[in-house]
């Protein structure tokens, strides 16, 4: 909890189950729960990753947005005999899912910075994706099962991986240990172990439009650079325009974003 400056400390619970997990919820006060299967999975020293990962959750209020994909996705099976509604919850449903599976890698981040111990994250990882055997996993195979995802295949093979994720609620963990190994090999870890972040004091003088308009310049550069052979065909195919659609959503929003901190803005 001090690495992470957390004020308060949320309530834990262990709830009996043989699969390995652990969520945070909660509207108001989240709450942390781990499984009794996780909790026999992992040593002390990974307990501090995974306890790190959902104090994340937590700081970043991620909670919130969980508790109401959980009742949407509930809803979601009631409206499946209607079409429209239907289809229209589930695009709901599908981009709540896609920020999830996002914030499982900021709040990976978090448990890395807990643990201090890349190799420690790792075999959390691991152990999510294949047991307890560690014995019969290697760390460099595991990264490389990561590489060959994101760049073998051809553009079915694309549209098959966009399906077998669209419904996801957690990256695959060959996928988080590759993201967490490459914020530690581009620098982003050390800066924050060197104290160069945002600090929350600063939080108020923060502009929405900076926040928007980086997060698309996020995702266009991440269509830019990925290697999905889906998203390369989409890329190679129609070049120009893509990029133009791209510049055009940054573009956009910056100016949302803009308009947004005017209208917070108090009235003189």
């Amino acid at each position: 909890m001090d690495v992470l400056d957390a004020s308060a400390k949320p309530e834990l619970y262990v709830m009996q189950s043989p699969i390995a997990d652990a969520f945070t919820i909660g509207m108001g006060k989240p709450f942390t729960v781990i499984t009794s299967g996780l909790y026999d999975l992992v040593t002390h020293d990974e307990m501090r990753f995974v306890m790190g990962h959902e104090l994340g959750h937590a700081l970043s209020g991620h909670a919130v947005y969980r508790t109401m994909m959980m009742h949407l996705l509930r809803l979601a099976r009631s409206f499946g005999v209607l079409p429209v509604g239907g289809w229209a919850l589930r695009a709901i449903v599908a981009a709540l899912l896609e920020w999830q599976r996002k914030s499982e890698l900021s709040g990976d981040r978090a448990g890395l910075l807990c643990a201090q111990d890349l190799d420690t994250a790792l075999r959390v990882e691991m152990k999510l994706a294949g047991g307890c055997r560690l014995d019969k996993l290697d760390s460099e195979a595991f990264l490389a099962q990561a590489r060959e995802y994101e760049t073998s295949g051809d553009m079915r093979d694309g549209v098959l991986k966009l399906l077998n994720l669209e419904l996801q609620t957690h990256p695959f963990s060959v996928l988080r240990a590759a993201a967490l190994t490459h914020w530690v090999d581009t620098g982003g870890y050390a800066k924050v172990i060197a104290g160069e972040y945002p600090r929350r004091a600063d939080d108020g003088n923060a502009k929405f439009a900076d926040d928007l308009g980086a997060a698309a310049r996020y995702y266009r550069d991440g269509f830019d650079q990925s290697n999905d052979p889906l998203i390369k065909g989409i890329r190679d195919g129609f070049g120009g325009i893509v990029e133009g659609v791209g510049r055009a959503a940054s573009n956009a929003a910056d100016s949302l974003g803009r308009k947004i901190t005017e209208w917070r803005q108090p009235s003189k």
